[in-house]
């Protein structure tokens, strides 16, 4: 299969409630949530304790997904919190609902 076709997930961690906040991209998403969990997934994220899963969306192609994840890296603080509120007003996390 081309590497086109393949789906992706972009993604956002935080540390708590409008805290530190990484966005990344992946092919598979429980399985890079559970290394970023670990400690294995990014220097970022071990360094500022992000843990929990609160935002992602499906991509129809890895490629697609990664430029999303360069547009949303560029977004400011506030339209991230928005983002995620849209959804999960809460911030819980939603790794729980993956496995």
């Amino acid at each position: 299969m081309d590497r086109e076709r393949i789906g992706g997930w972009v993604y956002i961690m935080a540390d708590r409630y409008r805290g530190a906040m990484y966005v990344g991209v992946t092919s598979d998403l429980a399985a890079r949530i559970h290394q970023h969990r670990l400690g294995t997934g990014s220097d970022f994220c071990t360094r500022y304790g992000l843990k929990l899963l609160v935002w992602a969306e499906r991509g129809d192609s890895i490629e697609a997904c990664i430029q999303h994840e360069k547009r949303l890296k560029r977004w400011r603080r506030d339209f991230k919190f928005a983002l995620i509120e849209q959804g999960n007003p809460d911030w819980l996390d939603l790794y729980d609902g993956l496995v």
